[in-house]
């Protein structure tokens, strides 16, 4: 079942969720969403803005789609805790780069592939679902905007 679920998955995500099912280590699979936090590209402070905020996380974080001339979606995003950062780096390096479909068609159930709950709290995992429905929403609009 989860091999066909990641089969569902854009290419970029499903390499990331091989990464974190080759780490069977939970603590190790903590240190890897430090790494990741590392590599998210820094976003504009003039982008923390109230429609950018993902609400319900315990952390503060910030999602921003753009969508290029090429069609497709391109991500970035913050947050003020790098556990969260992680988070968040993992959705913007998976989603940037698809289209918007491939963004609207990514299922929730997903976030289990990682094997991360055993690391997170309950409310970061919350958080982390927040993150995606947030960056699913801001994509709908985009495409709503560009269709207007």
């Amino acid at each position: 079942m989860q091999q066909a679920q990641k089969q569902q998955l854009p290419a970029s995500l499903q390499k990331i969720v091989g990464a974190f099912q080759i780490v069977p280590d939970p603590m190790a699979r903590y240190k890897q969403l430090l790494f990741y936090a590392a590599k998210l590209p820094k976003m504009a402070a003039e982008d923390h803005v109230p429609e950018n905020k993902v609400e319900g996380c315990v952390s503060q974080v910030w999602v921003k789609p753009e969508l290029r001339d090429d069609g497709r979606v391109y991500w970035t995003a913050d947050s003020d805790s790098q556990l969260t950062k992680g988070l968040a780096a993992l959705l913007v390096l998976g989603l940037s780069g698809c289209t918007p479909q491939e963004v609207l068609t990514v299922q929730p159930s997903f976030i289990e592939m990682l094997g991360l709950k055993q690391s997170l709290t309950p409310s970061r995992n919350n958080g982390f679902l927040n993150m995606l429905l947030k960056m699913q929403r801001l994509t709908l609009e985009l495409v709503a905007a560009s269709e207007a």
